[in-house]
């Protein structure tokens, strides 16, 4: 579900990840008048602290999920560490982003190196090591 409708404040807005980014993302989403909810497995998260309300579990836990996609306008990630399988989960409920095609490219430091070279970005010389045979050829 993606709308281009604008997000008025008094929707909820939903963060997985309650780390110190999460707690700065909340702290001005309140501020400007929505209201958010934190998905994060740590019980001391300190976005969770601040939310509306703080889902305490996993970022693949079905039921979380669908209490966050179903409540959220919504849903962002403060890291890109999570699944991207809940990312599409999530989009089927409510707006989500960054989308999980993209999530999924920055969670493989190759991979990312390797799309952004594709796509005409500028990036640092670089090689995919896999193997020792590689790291040779890397240095040769």
């Amino acid at each position: 579900m993606s709308s281009k409708l604008p997000l008025l404040p008094g929707a909820t807005l939903g963060i997985l990840g309650g780390g110190q980014l999460g707690r700065m993302f909340t702290i001005a989403a309140r501020t400007m008048g929505y209201k958010v909810m934190v998905l994060d497995p740590d019980a001391a998260s300190p976005a969770g602290q601040m939310a509306d309300v703080h889902l305490q579990a996993g970022y693949d836990d079905q039921a979380a999920l669908k209490r966050l996609g179903e409540t959220c306008a919504a849903v962002t990630t403060e890291f890109e560490n999570v699944p991207a399988a809940s990312l599409i989960e999530l989009a089927g409920h409510c707006r989500v982003s960054p989308g999980a095609d993209a999530v999924a490219i920055v969670q493989d430091r190759g991979h990312e190196k390797s799309w952004l070279a594709g796509n005409g970005f500028a990036t640092a010389p670089f090689a995919l090591i896999r193997s020792e045979d590689d790291l040779d050829a890397a240095l040769a």
